[in-house]
């Protein structure tokens, strides 16, 4: 079975606790075993990606949107890193969301990640997305209730704009236990290198736990479409969260069936004026 399939979400009500987080489905592999087979992807996706931009040149221009949600401390940097880095930057619109500006506050909450959307071509990774405003918005309150119960809606149309606009959605939900969370802080406390990392607002919010889950099994389960499924990926494996990324993204790649755009020009002319060509 495809991890596409291994790890899709099924439709209806979400109960994260029945996901083992510390699991790792579809992959018969061990660490050191899973990060080779990561860094082996790496030719097969650059392959695929370099395809994808240069679909751009086509008649039919194809874009993936990879969306990253989950918890602090879930590894959406580490992903960012180590399986994303595995593709050529060039064709990559990398957008870390962070808490809204003033600017951005005045507008509708899809207003900003309207104009991260990548363009034809692009694979785009969405490091935190829209997400942010039916997790956050409903567990700090930040949003009327009837506000919050319109964006799910917002965003179902929004992400079905997008697909009918020919980009390909992948959304992950890197799912972490309290237990891995806490020992991921304690970690960036005793590495200097990685106090950098530490937010104290982290351990605030960690104490919201159970509000955080269910705000994110309902929006999971709100917009839990056929058009842009969830992917939920059990996170307190590094390794594994990494592969499945990676393997996901592959598959997702692959199923475009993309080929190389046909030239816009006459080869043979090009040959032509090139042998002529007395520059030296």
């Amino acid at each position: 079975m495809s991890l596409l399939d291994e790890l899709r979400l099924p439709a209806g009500p979400v109960d994260l606790r029945k996901y083992d987080t510390n699991s790792a489905p579809g992959v018969g592999a061990d660490k050191e075993t899973g990060k080779q087979v990561l860094a082996e992807l790496g030719p097969t996706l650059i392959e695929l990606q370099t395809k994808l931009f240069a679909s751009k040149e086509s008649d039919d221009p194809k874009r993936v949107l990879l969306v990253l949600q989950g918890m602090d401390t879930s590894g959406k940097g580490g992903v960012l890193k180590h399986t994303v880095g595995l593709v050529d930057p060039v064709g990559v619109k990398i957008t870390s969301f962070k808490a809204p500006t003033d600017e951005e506050r005045a507008q509708d909450f899809l207003w900003r990640i309207e104009k991260a959307v990548p363009e034809p071509g692009y694979l785009g990774v969405f490091d935190r997305s829209q997400y942010e405003d039916v997790l956050i918005g409903r567990v700090r309150e930040l949003a009327a209730p009837e506000e919050i119960e319109r964006r799910y809606g917002a965003i179902n149309d929004f992400e079905k704009r997008l697909v009918d606009e020919g980009t390909v959605i992948l959304k992950c939900m890197l799912h972490i236990s309290p237990k891995e969370q806490k020992k991921r802080l304690l970690a960036r406390l005793e590495d200097p290198t990685k106090h950098w990392k530490y937010n104290p607002g982290d351990v605030d919010e960690r104490q919201l736990w159970d509000s955080y889950q269910e705000a994110y099994e309902i929006a999971l389960e709100r917009t839990n479409t056929e058009y842009a499924p969830w992917y939920l990926v059990p996170s307190d494996k590094k390794w594994y969260r990494n592969l499945a990324i990676g393997e996901l993204l592959l598959e997702t790649l692959d199923r475009l069936d993309l080929d190389w755009p046909a030239p816009r020009f006459d080869i043979a002319e090009e040959k032509r004026r090139l042998e002529e060509d007395t520059i030296s």
